[in-house]
């Protein structure tokens, strides 16, 4: 289950086998399954592990007293999240599953012990932490300034080159479970505004959406079209290990 994992932390900096090892040792815990559209870990609950996406897609989400639910990051395989959760006594936000997933609960001990045996990984973890900031960053500003149009080609492309990343697509294809719903969750629209859009991205041939399947026929564009900059992946990120 290291396997997306591995790939994503590589990017950002090279590691050698000894680092590998001991990544694979701290990750080597029980997977679970969730089912679909269920939380797996909750808003004020006392954070007890990590978690590591294993299988399927899962999102950050918070949820208003009244229901209304707000999508404040997506979780694919290969995805550690709340690497710095240790430090607090509760959690600021949700993590719900979107389709059926694996999902794998790493202690914080076991991290911690492993950033401490391998500066390079303890490098690449750092490195990933901060992709995860900047990326919250770059939804922010989705929100504020970009339209509907622009917001929903820019998720398009975020998740391509993410999959990209961690080894899970090689072209610009890959599974889409997310509903007209849980977009505008996403992106701060209405449902009738974001089946708008994607009839308008549609007509335009920049997407191909159908059976829960994405296809992009043509990146450049799908990246103009959401005034997409892929700087905040720091995609070029890769710094040299340390002898």
């Amino acid at each position: 289950m290291s396997d997306a994992l591995l790939r994503k932390l590589e990017s950002f900096a090279p590691l050698f086998d000894g680092d590998r090892q001991v990544l694979r040792v701290a990750i080597d815990q029980p997977v679970r399954t969730v089912a679909a559209r269920r939380d797996f870990a909750r808003e004020g609950d006392a954070p007890r592990s990590m978690h590591l996406i294993v299988e399927g897609w899962a999102a950050r989400h918070k949820t208003l007293s009244d229901g209304r639910r707000q999508i404040v990051g997506l979780l694919v395989a290969g995805d550690l999240c709340d690497l710095d959760l240790q430090l607090v006594s509760e959690r600021d936000h949700s993590l719900g599953a979107i389709n059926e997933i694996k999902v794998a609960e790493i202690p914080f001990g076991a991290i911690g012990q492993a950033m401490m045996d391998s500066p390079r990984l303890a490098r690449a973890l750092r490195l990933d932490a901060l992709v995860v900031t900047a990326t919250s960053h770059e939804w922010t500003l989705n929100i504020g300034q970009r339209s509907a149009y622009e917001r929903i080609a820019h998720l398009f492309a975020e998740m391509a080159y993410r999959q990209r990343r961690a080894g899970l697509s090689s072209s610009d294809r890959f599974e889409w479970p997310l509903t007209q719903v849980d977009l505008a969750d996403a992106t701060g629209l209405t449902p009738v505004h974001v089946n708008r859009t994607l009839q308008q991205l549609r007509r335009d041939g920049l997407i191909v959406l159908a059976n829960k399947r994405l296809v992009i026929p043509d990146l450049d564009r799908l990246r103009q079209a959401g005034l997409f900059n892929s700087n905040y992946l720091h995609l070029e990120q890769r710094v040299a290990a340390a002898v």
